[in-house]
């Protein structure tokens, strides 16, 4: 009789349902659960397994460097990091609200960590995300350029609900960078969320770009409503290696 009711959830695409059926008949039967009781248990078991399966995708898709989360983070090291507010957007609550944040700061305090931590908080809240170093994301749409696929790669940088730009302004742009980032900004503005890290200020930016109108116009864009961090005091990444 069980072989059978595992054909038939097969057969309705529950398949998922056989990984806990045994231990909640063997529940069902010790608790003395009536029919509705043991039915919500297998059901909320599949419910449970569809959310852990769409939550690794989301976090495959996300392309993040490593699972850095925010209860992973040691706050304790550096008591100018503003643990509460970096917890407040972890609700993602900016995302809703179609906000940015931008998080500054010298190499090695936690821009990274905290910028993927946030990230795979909105995956998990079931946003979608892609984080990508800005030097990547401008040799990607160069290549794509050349293969006449940027419209479509400039699509996939628009679409998700989140987009993670780490490490922008180490180098001045070049134009078609300055285009290329006026695109997504534009095409994002009051549509979608965007986080960037950079180790300069934000004040630093304009002179980044080739153009200083054409560069006004994308950071007005970038900065308005956006959420400013900045991070000042030790490496996180010094305090975390290992002790010899």
């Amino acid at each position: 009789m069980q072989h059978q009711l595992i054909d038939k959830l097969k057969t309705l695409r529950l398949g998922g349902m056989t990984e806990t059926l045994e231990l909640r008949i063997s529940q069902a039967q010790s608790e003395n659960l009536g029919y509705i009781e043991f039915l919500e248990l297998i059901i909320g078991d599949e419910i449970d397994r569809r959310d852990a399966r769409k939550l690794k995708q989301r976090l495959a898709k996300a392309s993040f460097e490593e699972e850095k989360t925010i209860e992973g983070f040691d706050f304790s090291f550096n008591p100018n990091i503003p643990a509460r507010k970096i917890k407040d957007l972890a609700a993602c609550n900016f995302l809703h609200r179609r906000e940015n944040v931008i998080i500054c700061g010298l190499p090695g305090v936690g821009k990274t960590h905290l910028a993927q931590a946030i990230g795979h908080h909105a995956c998990r809240m079931g946003h979608t995300v892609l984080f990508t170093k800005t030097a990547q994301l401008f040799r990607k749409l160069a290549a794509a350029r050349a293969d006449h696929t940027w419209e479509e790669k400039i699509r996939e940088y628009v679409r998700v609900d989140l987009l993670i730009l780490d490490d922008f302004g180490l180098k001045a742009l070049t134009t078609s960078q300055a285009d290329d980032l006026g695109e997504i900004v534009t095409e994002r503005y009051l549509k979608g969320g965007m986080l960037f890290t950079s180790n300069r200020r934000i004040e630093d930016w304009l002179g980044l770009f080739p153009d200083a109108v054409f560069a006004n116009s994308v950071l007005d864009r970038m900065a308005h409503n956006a959420h400013q961090l900045v991070i000042e005091g030790e490496s996180y990444r010094r305090n975390r290696r290992p002790q010899e």
